[in-house]
């Protein structure tokens, strides 16, 4: 299987916080599961840093360390994407999240996110 990681599960599993169920943990720490993230949440948690809507307890060079420690790949935006996103209904409006669904529908990848708006995208999601 392949999943792509939330922005909100990427911070969780970083940190260690409960919130992320286990079963999501473990999936994002199985080698034989391919794991990946968007250059989105990057994007997006380096925003926030900068105007201090998020703290990270550790450095945005560390955070990258720490996913490439973790094998899990970073997929760039590529027009594909965009012409997903453009086709998305707009059942809301934070960009970053329908990049992200996006992606994962362009990339046939299941998403591991706790958001539940995500439901009335046709997205594979995951969250238990």
């Amino acid at each position: 299987m392949a999943y792509l990681l939330d922005t909100h599960t990427l911070l969780w599993f970083v940190s260690g916080d409960n919130q992320l169920p286990e079963s999501s943990r473990m999936i994002i720490k199985d080698i034989h599961e391919s794991c990946f993230l968007s250059a989105a949440s990057l994007w997006e948690i380096t925003i926030k840093l900068q105007i201090k809507k998020l703290e990270l307890g550790i450095s945005l060079e560390e955070l990258f360390e720490f996913v490439d420690r973790n094998q899990i790949e970073v997929i760039p935006i590529n027009y594909l994407h965009l012409l997903q996103l453009s086709r998305l209904p707009a059942h809301h409006n934070d960009p970053f999240d329908r990049l992200i669904i996006a992606q994962a529908i362009s990339e046939n990848l299941k998403l591991i996110s706790r958001d539940k708006i995500f439901k009335n995208y046709s997205v594979n999601l995951v969250w238990d």
